[in-house]
């Protein structure tokens, strides 16, 4: 009975044995395998010239607006025009009845005659006075009387001329005349209304459509921003001094001339924290119409030695710091926190905390972590060089109507 136990004893612990080194086995292969460093893309940064724009709404506007008002009271006759035409400065537009002005324009007339008549008469009696007096034929008393009136009928004439001058500007006022070329609107009276002299409610509108007005709407952060970096070089300036606009239309169509930005308000707008930008553009064809809404592509300038990465690269940390990943000269992860810019197509420009030759890492950001060794696949990038300039996208503001 005890070399039975002693055997069976004996079998269960080769048994154990046997399964214990059965496990050893199969875990023996995993922990054999050594792990290797982590297999990440990167990319070598590379500075290049970039040119900045900023992309901003706006709105049109005519380049002249000149309401047409009557100068002086009377009945139209006649509309000279078709509404929705091109006129020309000087074009007549409107015929007031005439007649009552050419009456009065007839009467100063035979004013001022009379009044030469009189002075003609009066310069006469004044000479001949001139000779009596010497003879003491007259008194000198009686001679300055006389050249006295002389000098009165002299005087009536001027005034004579001053009325008549006045009455002819009267009756060229019954003409109501473009006051400048362009487009004319529609009439807001017919033949046979009665008009006055400066009243409120213009006869029509003429808008000058070429070149015509583009408004838009820039943070003053951003012109901040723009002004620092020209001041520190960090950009170049605009040719002539002045930016190019191009003008994106509302079905998003490029409108094929580009115009200059003209002014800068100098006054912020307190509810939008903007200032407004006029710029000035062709419209020969008159594609573009007043108050129509557009979008203007501002040029900022240059940025010679730009840093361009992927925004996929770009993380944030608790504080929302942006910071990307890095590989030093070591193999090993570095992080670094940056100052990124503005989007410009799927890259973002950073202002600060990155330079040229640094290899960026892309992709595998979830795999790694600050001071671990990677293995950094190179990866090529095409250059922005001779691509389409940047754009920055600018969330619309309200604009003044």
């Amino acid at each position: 009975m005890l070399k039975s136990n002693i055997k069976l004893c004996l079998l269960l612990a080769v048994m154990l044995t046997g399964l214990l080194l059965g496990a050893c086995k199969e875990e023996a292969p995993k922990a054999m395998v050594a792990r290797g460093p982590v297999e990440v893309d990167t990319i070598t940064i590379k500075t290049e010239p970039v040119k900045i724009e900023v992309e901003l709404p706006g709105r049109t506007a005519a380049y002249r607006v000149a309401e047409v008002r009557p100068q002086v009271n009377g009945i139209i006759k006649k509309r000279l025009f078709s509404e929705g035409s091109e006129v020309t400065a000087g074009e007549l537009l409107y015929q007031i009845d005439p007649a009552t002005y050419q009456a009065q324009l007839d009467s100063a007339k035979a004013t001022l005659d009379k009044a030469r008549a009189v002075e003609h008469s009066a310069r006469l009696k004044a000479e001949r006075y001139q000779t009596l007096v010497r003879t003491k034929s007259v008194s000198e008393l009686d001679q300055i009387e006389v050249e006295a009136t002389w000098k009165q009928a002299v005087a009536d004439i001027a005034s004579a001329e001053a009325a008549l001058n006045s009455t002819r500007i009267n009756l060229e006022y019954t003409r109501v005349t473009a006051p400048i070329s362009g487009r004319v609107g529609k009439s807001m009276i017919t033949e046979g209304a009665l008009v006055t002299a400066q009243q409120s409610n213009a006869l029509t509108t003429i808008q000058q459509l070429d070149p015509l007005y583009i408004d838009v709407s820039q943070s003053t952060t951003e012109l901040l921003r723009l002004k620092k970096n020209l001041t520190a070089g960090v950009m170049n300036g605009r040719e002539n001094g002045k930016s190019q606009v191009g003008i994106l239309l509302e079905d998003g169509t490029e409108y094929e001339h580009t115009g200059t930005i003209e002014f800068s308000d100098v006054t912020v707008d307190q509810t939008t924290g903007t200032v407004t930008l006029r710029a000035i553009v062709a419209n020969p064809d008159d594609e573009l119409l007043p108050g129509m809404f557009v979008r203007a592509r501002i040029s900022n300038g240059v940025r010679p030695d730009a840093v361009l990465i992927p925004a996929a690269s770009i993380s944030r940390n608790s504080k929302g710091q942006a910071v990307v990943m890095l590989v030093n000269s070591e193999s090993m992860v570095e992080v670094r926190i940056i100052e990124s810019g503005r989007n410009i197509g799927d890259k973002v420009l950073v202002n600060d905390g990155l330079k040229g030759g640094e290899r960026l890492i892309t992709t595998g950001l979830q795999k790694i972590k600050q001071g671990i060794t990677v293995k950094a696949v190179e990866q090529q990038e095409s250059s922005t060089a001779h691509q389409s300039l940047g754009t920055e996208k600018v969330s619309p503001v309200a604009l003044t109507e």
